[in-house]
Formats: structure tokens, C-alpha cells, sequence
């Protein structure tokens, strides 16, 4: 099930220029992967399985993180987070968030995707886990529950930190999972631009629009670590993600990435179901101890083991630079701090309790009368042919999205987990306006009466999906 765990049986046939070096005061080391995303083979790899400095590709954990409390109901996409202390002073890229302010979810989401703000990540992880410190714990044993077993976190943002390395292969794994476990919230990832106040920010991701089926995730960068790039891309029914660390420089590791998805693209296969990763349990707090998951397959001795292409362990170079802001401003490496969240608006919990949010997107009985009238607009995508929405009868909605692709994908990924219990009825979506925004409610129809879509719902609900019935 976890095949890009194994031995790189797979290596790549072509050879592209990369940096090599045999300390790290000589520059960052180049390393990179390409999986297929439906079957979980190595197309390509070179060092997959050598430690490197993440960057802001550690954004990517805290981004999976804020998505699994989303899904759990403790959190929602206009909840307000606060900003500390600690948030506030992190060195750009940056939103410029002040002491004492606020943010919502949503806000932050956008603003890890596109300027990779270091003080709404450091935000989010303190709103989250408590502390930094915490949510760092929280980010590791996570990676372990995803079998990225050489991964190690010790900040949100991915500022310089001696401890904090991962390896290609394991950021492989944290992007497919991240579009496998939540494709209602994937979407994110193929923002071009958000407004923020006044600013207009645009995205880092250079690929984006670029390069055919490329749809995301993340770059990163810091002098230690290179120029680092994460990147989904899915085309002709193929779907692959590839990873570059340790780019000499932001051009050229876009030029390398675009070899690769030229190259591996068109071999990667059209059949799987893309279920080679499975979806851990929410982590409620860290434990002292990390464990991987029982439940997943074991990991090859070769995968724990040193790799010889590791990086020492003396750490970021001095003066390490960070992120691919218009100004690139020079800092040392900070000493984080284990700094609590002021209370001002209580605990996560409690939060999360004052909001009602129990279930995502909102509370969901089994039956629920519909009583907007708001417009509707019935939207065709490729996952049918035809719609139900002006039809009257019963219906299932599974949730609420901000993109029309966002809830095509989370229908998708429905049909997926529903099985049979889905096979025969038809998905849709419809777009409302919410409140001068439009959004879009994923349904499912073609159920002929109450009970039948009840039945469906129930069914769903026990494959952990949120869902309720109403009559349109």
C-alpha cells in the first residue's frame, strides 16, 4: 500500500545537472524524486533519502494540521487567530501582523500558500498546538503517522533549525497525502493571488499556470537549504508529485522541476485509485514518546538508516537567508521559545466550543429542510454528465467549498470512499451566495425518498464523512 517506501528500484534513467558538495559551507545539496501519485512508484530519484533542510516546505505540516482540525470541527475558516508576541517578531517573508491582532483561518491558509508568511505559520501553530513547541511535537509525530520516518520539525514556518530536516521522499509522501487526505481544502494550493488589507499578494510558485497540470504545493527557501520546491501535476487521467531540494537558485530549480514533469508525466500510469497512504487519526496532543502507526506497512531498514548524501549536523550557515521575498533580508538563526498563547480568546477548545463548530462545514442532522433562496447554480464538471440540480427530490450534501473545483474534488474523493453506497446517485454542485460570497455546496441526488437518502448519509458517516439529507 505505502510503495514509495520501498527501495528505489526505480531510479531514473535520465540525468540532469545538479550541485553536489561534499560540506554543506560549500551550498545546499541537490536531491529530488518524482512519484507516481496513483501507484506510488519512483519514477525518478536522486539522494531521496538524504537529509536536507525543508524551508517553508515545512509549511506544508502545518497546513495539513489546520485542515485536520478543520475536518474535525475544532476550527473554522473565519475563525479569528490571534497574533503573539512571538508570531509577530518572526523575520519576513511576512504579513506584517501586529501584537495583539487577529487573523482568520482562511486568511492564514492563503497566506502560507502564496507569500508563505512566517508570522501567520507561527501563528497558526501556537492557536493549534498551544505553543510552538507543541505544535512542532504535534507536526513530528504526524510525519510519522504518514510514514516519513527521517523527518524532524522544531518550528511552524521553517525558519533555520540545526534539528529540523526531512528528505525528499518524505516530502513526497506529506503532498500526496495532503491532496489524498483533503481535496475540499487542496484547492488552496493553486491560488495565483489574495488580498490581504491593502496588499495584493502573489504567489511564489512560479509553476502555476505555467506548466501543463501542474496544480501546486509549495516552494521554500534558505541559503542552507536551497531552493526547494514541492509540485503536484496531474494530466491525461496521470497524476504525479515531484520534489526538488537544494536548487542553486530559483530559476533553476523550476527549470529542473519542469525536466522532470516533462519527462515523468507521460510515464506515470492511469489506473489506481491513489490510496497508498493511509489517513491517520487526529492527534489530539503530542505524545512524549512518538510511535509510527501500527496500521501502516513497515518501513525498509534503508529508509532509518544514514544516508550517505546526509547533510552534517553543524547546522544552517551563518546568516542563512530566508524565503524569496522581493527584499531578502539577512537575519541569524533565531532561539525559539516555548511561548504560550495569551487567553484572550480562550483555548482551542473552548474556541471551538463558543463557535458551535462540531461538524464541518456546520452542524449536520440527518435531515435538514433547505430555507435559503438563494440563487442556485447548477454546476457540470467531468465527474458526471448531468445534474440534478433543478430537479426536485432528495439530496445528500457532503459539504461546503469556496471553489467550484474545490467541491467537484471533494465529490470525487466521496464517490472514492462511498463506494456503492454513491454508485448510482449523481454529483453536483451548486453555487450561492453566502453572505456577499459566493460558495459551493457539494451534493449528491437521484435518491427517489427520505429514508433512501438517510440510509446514504448513515453510510457515509461510518466511513467518517459528514453528510445530511435534505429536499431541494
Amino acid at each position: 500500500m505505502i510503495k514509495i517506501c520501498l527501495s528505489l528500484t526505480a531510479a531514473a534513467v535520465l540525468t540532469f545537472s545538479a550541485p553536489v558538495a561534499s560540506e554543506a559551507a560549500d551550498g545546499p545539496k541537490y536531491a529530488g524524486i518524482v512519484v507516481d501519485a496513483k501507484t506510488g512508484n519512483i519514477l525518478y530519484s536522486e539522494n531521496a533519502d538524504s537529509l536536507r533542510y525543508p524551508a517553508s516546505l515545512t509549511k506544508m505540516m502545518t497546513l495539513y494540521l489546520v485542515f485536520e482540525a478543520l475536518e474535525a470541527g475544532k476550527i473554522r475558516l473565519d475563525t479569528k487567530v490571534p497574533v503573539s508576541e512571538n508570531a509577530a517578531k518572526e523575520p519576513p517573508s511576512k504579513l506584517g501582523l501586529k501584537v495583539g491582532g487577529s487573523f482568520t483561518v482562511e486568511q492564514g491558509i492563503l497566506a502560507l500558500v502564496t507569500r508563505s508568511a512566517n508570522d501567520a505559520s507561527t501563528a497558526l501553530g501556537e492557536f493549534i498546538g498551544g505553543s510552538e513547541s507543541r505544535f512542532a511535537q504535534m507536526m513530528t509525530n504526524k510525519a510519522r503517522q504518514l510514514g516519513m520516518t527521517r523527518t524532524t520539525y522544531r518550528n511552524a514556518n521553517g525558519l533555520p533549525n540545526t534539528a529540523q530536516m526531512t528528505t525528499a521522499r518524505d516530502q513526497a509522501r506529506l503532498g500526496i497525502a495532503l491532496r489524498q487526505h483533503f481535496p475540499q481544502y487542496y484547492g488552496y494550493f493553486s491560488t495565483r493571488s489574495f488580498k490581504y488589507g491593502k496588499q495584493v499578494i502573489g504567489n511564489h510558485n512560479r509553476l502555476l499556470g505555467a506548466v501543463r497540470g501542474v496544480d501546486g504545493i509549495k516552494t521554500g527557501f534558505t541559503r542552507a537549504a536551497g531552493f526547494n520546491l514541492v509540485t503536484s501535476a496531474q494530466a491525461d487521467g496521470r497524476s504525479v508529485v515531484g520534489v526538488v531540494l537544494g536548487g542553486t537558485s530559483g530559476g533553476a530549480r523550476d527549470a529542473q522541476m519542469r525536466k522532470l514533469i516533462g519527462a515523468y508525466l507521460p510515464k506515470a500510469s492511469r489506473r489506481g485509485k491513489g490510496t497508498m497512504i493511509e489517513e491517520p487519526g487526529v492527534a489530539e496532543v503530542a505524545e512524549s514518546e512518538i510511535r509510527p502507526v501500527v496500521a501502516m506497512k513497515p518501513v525498509t531498514a534503508a529508509t532509518t538508516t544514514t544516508a550517505s548524501g546526509d547533510l552534517p549536523v553543524n547546522g544552517p550557515l551563518p546568516g542563512a537567508r530566508y524565503e524569496e521575498s522581493a527584499v531578502e533580508t539577512a537575519f541569524a538563526a533565531p532561539t525559539k521559545k516555548s511561548a504560550a498563547i495569551a487567553a484572550a480568546e480562550g483555548t482551542l477548545d473552548a474556541q471551538a466550543e463558543k463557535l458551535g463548530a462540531v461538524a464541518i462545514p456546520r452542524p449536520a442532522p440527518e435531515y435538514m429542510p433547505e430555507t435559503e433562496t438563494a440563487s442556485a447554480t447548477t454546476i457540470v464538471d467531468d465527474v458526471t454528465t448531468a445534474s440534478t440540480g433543478g430537479k426536485p427530490g432528495w439530496v445528500i450534501q457532503i459539504g461546503v467549498s469556496p471553489t467550484k473545483q474545490m467541491a467537484m474534488d471533494l465529490l470525487q474523493s466521496a464517490q472514492v470512499k462511498g463506494g456503492k453506497v454513491l454508485r448510482s446517485a449523481t454529483p453536483f454542485a451548486i453555487a450561492i451566495n453566502n453572505g456577499g460570497a459566493q460558495v459551493y455546496r457539494a451534493r449528491f441526488g437521484g435518491f427517489d425518498n427520505q429514508k433512501l437518502a438517510i440510509n446514504a448519509c448513515n453510510q457515509l458517516k461510518k466511513k467518517g464523512m459528514n453528510c445530511w439529507a435534505s429536499l431541494q
